[in-house]
């Protein structure tokens, strides 16, 4: 992932893998077809396995907010802590899309699973909005994580991503209207 990450993954050369795992090129078609089936083995087997995680922290509160907030600080834990995952995984759902299609749609199906159950939670506790369109939440807090992750690796990942879990937190809970000022009915 490494060489993915530093050299994108069409410029990226079996040669090169092979040489950053330090075995020989033939080594590599011993485990895998080709580049394109390193990709798909390793979003096969690192979202499988990141995702576990984000269920078993979603598990770890009791309600729908603790849920929420273990959620989304267990993907900027996780992304920040292998910047080269985080690279590879956000540049790859624009470049390989056709090459991954299928592990981004596993992987959108139970994340968004994961988010519509702390919805559905959330909204059975009164503390989100019954009245909210249910499909649309569930991507918007998605592509603003995404958004959170995307600026951090353009900015180097020169400050500690974890610390935008309460920001996001508090625009998805209290978002951005203010009723009474807005003259928005509650």
């Amino acid at each position: 992932m490494k060489i993915f990450a530093l050299r994108g993954f069409y410029q990226s050369t079996i040669s090169q893998i092979a040489k950053e795992a330090g075995v020989a090129d033939g080594t590599i078609y011993l485990y895998f077809k080709n580049k394109d089936d390193i990709m798909v083995q390793f979003f096969t087997y690192k979202t499988r396995q990141v995702f576990n995680n984000f269920r078993e922290e979603v598990q770890r509160a009791d309600n729908a907010v603790d849920k929420l907030r273990n959620l989304i600080q267990r993907q900027l834990t996780e992304f920040q802590r292998d910047q080269n995952m985080a690279l590879v995984y956000q540049s790859a759902q624009l470049q390989c899309k056709d090459l991954i299609d299928d592990q981004i749609m596993e992987i959108s199906k139970m994340y968004l699973g994961i988010i519509a159950e702390i919805i559905e939670q959330g909204q059975e506790e009164g503390c989100i909005r019954k009245d909210i369109y249910t499909g649309l939440v569930k991507r918007v807090i998605p592509g603003a994580i995404d958004a959170v992750i995307n600026t951090w690796l353009h900015a180097g990942g020169n400050y500690d991503l974890v610390s935008m879990t309460e920001p996001l937190m508090d625009l998805f809970i209290r978002g951005i209207g203010s009723p009474v000022e807005n003259n928005i009915n509650p």
